[in-house]
């Protein structure tokens, strides 16, 4: 995977940089020896590896500022950094560019009840906001299964989702405000504790831009009210089509349940070894689907589900009695990444998209991609919402597996855009899915995309080398279209 070529002339200037940026962050908030840089090497996707050229550590959106503003000042390219779980790569240092880390910015500065929101710096774990108000009965809805990890603020860039976004949505469906750093340093605040802005959707624009626009140094997150009654259900199929179709039916009846995993053979026994779930092991297919509200309508649902399932094939089926054991149905679907970590070497984790009921064609062609490859998978992913994450496995050490993994994951994703999905529910583009984007846009597409990254950075010097597979410069972009001497729409006022 190709990155920008290193500018020589910067890392020229490094001592001189570090200098300067002593003086803005004191202290041990400037790292610059290599076996310290190494913990900053790589992402949740560890086939890419870079070291930074420094890492910078602030404490204050004041820092932020200072250390973006000499950024511009010099032409020094910034990589923000969260808790670094990013599994595409959008968080991968590079060799001429300060790395950004945000990881002193972990407080939650004010939890607001009344109106059902918190604000809380980018530092701090997913996890951790339901942490912090759950004691009132609240909590935070996006849940990727990397929550206890993931920090919030990599969420916003990303857009992460979870096993409950089903019915409460992604990260952006959950945000009300931030407060952002733009690359020449000026502080802006989108949003705020009241539901809608008056003006562009300029908090949607940041969401999900993956370090590409702004560094967010505080969130405004929409607290939920605990459900009265939650209880999940585990349903067994013969085969993964099977368990497909039985999701198509319960969207198709109208059944919105808070949410619905599916995990494959490999991944069910993986997850079994390895947290004791209670899962069957006799089933090719595994769908965990749970229900939340009133208690008389999550027992009518859970009465619904299971005769759609049945009418489906299901040849399992057993509904949570407690909250301890809906807690341990989720576990072995949380804990399924780490699990699957114990039966290979390595693995290479995918995120792609597609429409529900195309879930059985896509199965099919992936086991038929596994043999034509030679390299196992297994299958993890949110099935309510049609986002997929098939867990290739491979080993590093074998050479020549991980070019395999690599091609095996880019006909996934192509494979993905062909049946009408997407290249990423909410992993990101980073660099993994970067030079993939040619396969659902077009060249007018990705212009006008880059547009929008020129509107807030023009010198293009944050995250680089990352989302677009070609770069054009915002002179190019911005160019004006003569013809015979006149300009387009002579009338308009030009500024």
């Amino acid at each position: 995977m190709l990155m920008p070529e290193p500018d020589r002339e910067v890392i020229a200037r490094k001592r001189d940089l570090v200098d300067r940026l002593r003086a803005i962050v004191p202290g041990e908030g400037v790292i610059v020896d290599e076996e310290e840089l190494r913990a900053y090497e790589t992402d949740g996707l560890t086939a890419y590896r870079q070291l930074p050229l420094i890492v910078v550590l602030p404490e204050t959106t004041q820092q932020v500022s200072d250390v973006l503003k000499l950024a511009q000042a010099e032409g020094v390219k910034v990589v923000p950094r969260g808790a670094g779980t990013s599994l595409s790569g959008g968080a991968l240092p590079l060799a001429d560019g300060i790395l950004l880390g945000l990881g002193k910015f972990n407080r939650i500065l004010e939890v607001d009840f009344d109106n059902r929101c918190a604000v809380v710096q980018p530092g701090v774990t997913n996890l951790g906001i339901t942490k912090a108000v759950e004691h009132a009965g609240f909590y935070y809805a996006p849940d990727p299964s990397s929550q206890i990890a993931c920090s919030i603020g990599g969420n916003v860039a990303e857009n992460s989702g979870g096993v409950h976004c089903l019915k409460y949505g992604l990260t952006t469906n959950n945000l009300l405000g931030l407060e952002a750093v733009l690359i020449d340093g000026t502080v802006i605040r989108i949003g705020g504790k009241h539901l809608e802005s008056e003006t562009y959707d300029l908090l949607g624009l940041l969401t999900g831009s993956e370090g590409l626009l702004a560094v967010v140094t505080e969130v405004t997150v929409r607290l939920l009210k605990k459900p009265e009654t939650a209880r999940a259900l585990l349903l067994g199929f013969e085969t993964s089509e099977a368990a497909g179709d039985a999701v198509a039916g319960i969207i198709a009846a109208g059944v919105i349940p808070a949410g619905i995993e599916m995990m494959d053979k490999p991944a069910i026994h993986a997850a079994e070894d390895f947290v004791h779930a209670g899962y069957p092991r006799d089933v090719e297919a595994l769908l965990i689907v749970e229900l939340d509200g009133p208690a008389a309508e999550v027992e009518h649902l859970i009465r619904t589900v299971q005769g759609i399932c049945e009418a489906k094939g299901a040849t399992y089926v057993r509904a949570s009695e407690s909250e301890e054991e809906r807690l341990a149905f989720w576990a072995g679907r949380k804990a399924a990444f780490p699990a699957v970590g114990r039966i290979s070497p390595d693995y290479y984790c995918m995120d792609g998209t597609i429409p529900r009921r195309q879930l059985p064609i896509v199965l099919q062609r992936m086991r038929e991609l596994s043999s034509h490859y030679g390299l196992r998978v297994a299958n993890v992913f949110h099935a309510g919402d049609g986002n997929l994450h098939p867990l290739i496995l491979y080993d590093a050490n074998t050479p020549g597996e991980l070019e395999k993994a690599e091609d095996f994951g880019s006909d996934i994703l192509k494979l993905c855009v062909e049946v009408g999905g997407v290249l990423t529910g909410e992993h990101g583009v980073g660099v993994e899915k970067r030079d993939l984007m040619g396969t659902m846009f077009d060249e007018v597409d990705l212009k006008t995309q880059q547009r929008v990254k020129c509107a807030f950075d023009p010198q293009h010097l944050l995250n680089p080398g990352k989302v677009f597979p070609q770069l054009h410069r915002c002179a190019e972009l911005g160019r004006m279209h003569i013809h015979k001497g006149k300009m387009p729409f002579p009338d308009l006022p030009r500024f």
